[in-house]
């Protein structure tokens, strides 16, 4: 069973930046695809990006592309989600997800694809 917890999340200017941490709790952490996935009160579930379980590639939601980066540390077990330029729509509950597979084309947004969830951290957006 692949335990993973979310930290770093918080409150920041508009136009500020946060990084989130996923980390894991199994051995196998490295043979997983990790997703990031968000969503604020009322509305869906939104993906917004994942990296492949070695970490070569990433995709990204168009929301997501050329302000957010996600890497990943598989000695640490730790996924990263580097937010910048963040607007008051990022506003969310970011979670992540893993699924057992090496590359994550197809996975954005395929929240239903995933295996294993986080709880969830708290970004407000706001000045």
């Amino acid at each position: 069973q692949l335990r993973l917890v979310e930290s770093g999340g918080g409150l920041v200017d508009p136009g500020g930046s946060l990084r989130l941490s996923c980390t894991a709790s199994e051995l196998t952490f490295e043979d997983h695809v990790i997703g990031w996935f968000r969503q604020a009160p009322g509305k869906a579930r939104e993906g917004v990006g994942c990296i492949s379980s070695t970490g070569e590639t990433t995709n990204y939601a168009n929301s997501a592309k050329g302000r957010f980066t996600i890497s990943r540390d598989n000695a640490k077990k730790t996924v990263y989600l580097q937010m910048d330029n963040l607007k008051p729509e990022d506003t969310a509950n970011y979670t992540c997800a893993a699924v057992r597979n090496y590359n994550c084309r197809g996975y954005v947004h395929a929240w239903i694809q995933y295996q294993y969830w986080g709880q969830g951290t708290q970004v407000t957006v706001s000045s």
